[in-house]
């Protein structure tokens, strides 16, 4: 199974094909089509990230020792960012999400090329992923 680096790795691949960031973000706006549709009976407002600017719902549930996340998001930018970090998170071990270093954000220009709104949004994200990695790693 390949590791939070080994899907990282990918992810920074992928977006080295581009120099133009209308590219990049196209194709964060494709990488957000394509996340599966969340049951609405998760968009309540305690799945709902603070600091989000635009609306973003997180699901989460523990299954056989690994977190597996849901998302969405009203913002078709925001959907592409949680989007990846699902990409990134998704499938793995509480531990592991807790010790990830998410280097991808910057290696592919987020860090630069986000509003800092969603940069905010997009450390929220992260955050509450890793909280719910937190409930969960000592059980």
């Amino acid at each position: 199974m390949a590791t939070i680096n080994d899907i990282q790795d990918e992810i920074i691949e992928e977006f080295s094909a581009f120099d133009d960031w209308m590219d990049k973000y196209q194709m964060i706006i494709d990488l957000g089509n394509e996340l599966p549709e969340l049951d609405d009976t998760y968009k309540t407002d305690d799945n709902l990230i603070e600091g989000c600017q635009s609306r973003v719902w997180l699901h989460a549930e523990y299954t056989d020792g690994m977190v597996i996340f849901n998302a969405d998001s009203d913002a078709i930018i925001t959907k592409g960012l949680i989007s990846l970090l699902i990409k990134v998170l998704s499938g793995h071990t509480p531990q592991e999400i807790l010790d990830s270093d998410l280097h991808f954000i910057s290696e592919i220009g987020l860090t630069e090329h986000l509003s800092p709104t969603r940069s905010n949004g997009l450390l929220s994200m992260v955050k509450q992923m890793r909280i719910y990695a937190l409930a969960w790693a000592n059980s």
